[in-house]
């Protein structure tokens, strides 16, 4: 039994490529979840002044 080793070379570069390509996009979509994640978020207005709030106050 012959091993042809041109194409089990051209197939482990293809899947070498798949992976990098693989990586590469999960590490932008993280990098976009995580500036989403970061920026996404609304502060609570507050609508009722607590007295014990009110630092600047003297």
């Amino acid at each position: 039994m012959d091993v042809n080793w041109n194409i089990i070379g051209v197939v482990a570069i293809l899947v070498l490529i798949l992976v990098v390509l693989t990586i590469r996009k999960n590490l932008k979509e993280k990098k976009k979840l995580e500036n989403l994640l970061n920026n996404d978020f609304k502060k609570a207005e507050k609508k009722d002044v607590d007295a014990d709030d009110s630092a600047n106050e003297k």
